[in-house]
Formats: structure tokens, sequence, C-alpha cells
């Protein structure tokens, strides 16, 4: 794919070159970093503890349901309240969060304590609260420190930025949780997300001036849902990536892989939460350096598609290399649809709108992690391992073909952005 002749050269840096979005993308790195890692180490306490694969849905599903709950109203908050401002307190919540599963893990590493989870549940729950804070406000704050031009390659650097966060996370959280035990690794989370608040204290952002108040919250919180509703093609993409994750995801997973067909231990399962995103990095750098995507509709159902037969061959793998290199594949597609659905909300989106949209799509998305952890351990426990993983790669190839039948304009979409 090469630039049209006598358009401006592609710069793959040229978001990059602004220094408050450096600032912002660093920030968010280091959070990602430490709720990747923290994620591992809670999978890995929680199914140490319980030997149950549903355990492990249940930790999902405690931070999906207050997000769920929670995120319309954070939407709501990023489209009146300084942005900036509301990812600062929200990233020092998040720490907060953190130092009390600190304090848990250190107080039940001996003695009656030693064996409960609903504490880990507890805690997840308020973290579930902060996301549905923090996510809207950082999409829109990340939109807001680019001009439009830009978006696609912000779109980009910031799902790559992520995504290295959760090749990091993962494969650190499982080494320091093998060499130095839990208490090491959640300090180190800690440490991690208040480096990510300093991050953003060099950003400088002025806020837009926000539009007067016209009816109640939930007349506001509707506007943003009928926006999202009344966008045929936002919708299509939202709702395929959606039950793409819902079905398709195998990383809740993943601690049973590790230690009961894998035999591969927390470093393994390090290693394996880390290889989608490892895949997605790659991806992310590829398409960076690259212009615009051409036939952008065919491409991200064609790349959805692929990220359920990757989940498929990931179940019935045995060999540990094997894995890792089908979660990476599976992750390098998921990067395509994140970056495609990122940059056609942007587009799409009036300004003073965007942390409401966000949000919807987060409540769509975001949620869907966790929906979808709970779905994969409670398949697990019914169907069996091996068979919830392909059951769910299948239903993903279900709903890229149903998607392509009764949304031929998202097949047909071009050029975004």
């Amino acid at each position: 794919m090469t630039d049209e002749p006598g358009a401006t050269p592609h710069d793959p840096y040229a978001a990059l070159r602004n220094p408050d979005y450096r600032w912002f993308i660093a920030s968010m790195g280091l959070v990602t970093l430490g709720l990747q890692m923290q994620g591992v180490v809670v999978g890995w306490q929680v199914y140490d503890r319980t030997g149950d694969p549903l355990a492990l849905g249940l930790v999902g599903l405690s931070e999906a349901l207050p997000f769920l709950v929670v995120a319309l109203f954070g939407g709501h908050a990023a489209d009146r309240l300084n942005r900036l401002r509301l990812c600062m307190t929200s990233t020092l919540s998040l720490a907060l969060c953190s130092a009390l599963l600190l304090l848990f893990t250190w107080r039940s590493m001996a003695g009656p304590l030693a064996s409960q989870v609903a504490p880990i549940y507890g805690i997840i729950f308020l973290t579930g609260i902060v996301r549905a804070f923090y996510r809207p406000a950082n999409v829109a704050l990340g939109t807001d420190l680019l001009p439009k031009e830009l978006y696609a390659a912000g779109s980009t650097w910031r799902v790559s930025i992520f995504h290295t966060g959760m090749v990091i996370g993962p494969a650190i959280g499982g080494l320091v949780y093998a060499w130095k035990g839990p208490i090491a690794a959640h300090l180190i989370v800690g440490v991690l997300l208040l480096t990510g608040f300093a991050g953003l204290l060099p950003v400088h952002y002025a806020p837009k001036p926000v539009r007067p108040r016209e009816g109640s919250i939930f007349a506001s919180l509707g506007e943003g849902l009928r926006f999202v509703f009344s966008q045929r093609l936002l919708l299509s993409a939202i709702s395929l990536d959606l039950f793409a994750v819902l079905f398709g995801g195998a990383v809740a997973v993943l601690p049973v892989f590790a230690k009961e067909v894998l035999q591969a231990g927390p470093q393994g399962l390090g290693a394996l939460r880390a290889a989608p995103a490892l895949g997605s990095v790659l991806m992310g750098l590829t398409l960076a350096h690259l212009p615009p995507l051409r036939r952008a509709g065919r491409t991200l159902l064609i790349c959805v598609a692929a990220f359920g037969v990757f989940t498929i061959a990931f179940a019935l793998s045995r060999t540990f290399l094997l894995s890792l290199v089908l979660l990476a594949a599976s992750g390098a597609m998921d990067n395509v649809s994140v970056v495609l659905r990122a940059t056609l909300l942007q587009t799409l989106t009036p300004e003073h709108m965007l942390g409401r949209v966000s949000s919807v799509n987060q409540v769509f998305i975001g949620s869907s992690n966790e929906i979808g952890a709970f779905e994969s351990g409670l398949a697990a426990r019914f169907m069996g391992l091996i068979p919830s993983v392909v059951f769910g790669g299948c239903m993903t190839l279900l709903v890229v073909a149903f998607t392509t039948w009764k949304v031929p304009e998202l097949r047909k979409m071009d050029r975004i952005g």
C-alpha cells in the first residue's frame, strides 16, 4: 500500500512529535503494564487457592458488573469535567486498589485467610468502578491532544503502546510471582500505577468549552446511546468485536492451560498472556508505517475470522511453542480490528460527545473481556476446557458470517481517516 501520487508523504511518527501526546501514551503504557501484571497475579492467586476454572471467570465478572453499571456515567463525566484531571484521579484510585490487594495478600499468606478469595473479588469490583471512569476519559483526552488528521496515526500508536504493556506486564507478573511471590508482584504493580500518574503531570491540556447542559444526566447518557445506534457502520464494528471477544477469548482460562495442559507454571502463564499482545505490537508497528488501509471493512471481517481460527487451533495445540505462536497470531488479528474501530469512532464522533460515545464503546468492548472471562470459565466448567475454547472460536466465525450478511456496507467500507 503506497501513498497516492501527489499526496503528502506518510509520516508514521507525526503523532509522537507532540510532546504532550508522548507523555500521555507513556502514562497509559505504564498503567496498562501494571494492570496486565495484576491480572496475571490475581488469576494465578485465585486458581492456586481454588483450583476451579469457574473462579477465574468470577474474577472477570467481579470487574465487569460494576463497569457495566457505571461506564455510561464515566463517559458523561469525561464530557463534563476536565479530562486530564479525571484521568489523574482515576489512575490514583487504581493505585489504591492495588495497595488493597497488596495488603490482603500480605495478611492472607497463612492462617484462616490463606484459602479465601472473596476479598480479592471485592477489590476487583472496586477496580471495575474506577476503570469505568478511566477508560472514556483516557480515550477522549488522547483525541483532544491531536489534530483530526492525526487520529488514525494516534490510534495506531496508542493501541501499540497499550499492547506493549500487555506483552511486558504478564511476562513480568509471571516471573515475579514465580521467583518472589505475590507480595512483590503487587508491590511492583502499585509502583507502576503511581509512575503512570506522575507521567500525566507534564501534560499541557486546555479543556475545550463545555456545552451548556440540556436536560438531565440521563438525557445526556441517552444522547450518547442514540448516537452510537444511529451510526450503522460504527455499531456493526463494535458489535463484531464484542461477540468475537465474548466467545473467542481464551485469556481467562490460560492459567488452566498453563498448569494442566502445557505444564508451564506461572512463568509459562506470563508468556502465554503476553503472546497475543506481542503479536498485536508487531502488527501495530507494521500498520504505523503504512498509509491508511484500503478496503478497511473487508480487512476487518477477515481479521476477526482469522482470530476465531487461531483460537480454535490454540485449543487443540499441545506444544507450548506452537501455543505461543497461535496466541501471537490471534493478537495480530485483534490489533487490526481495534485500530480500525478506534479510528472509526474518533472520525464519526463529535468532540463534545467523545466521552459518552467512548463509554458506550467500552460497555460493548471493555466489559466483553470480563464477561467473556466469565463465559470462558463457565463453559470450561460444564463443557470441558478444550471443547469450550473450540466452541468459542466457532461462534466467532458464525458472528463474522452473520455480520457480513446483515451489514453489507461494512464489507464495502473503504479507507478510514
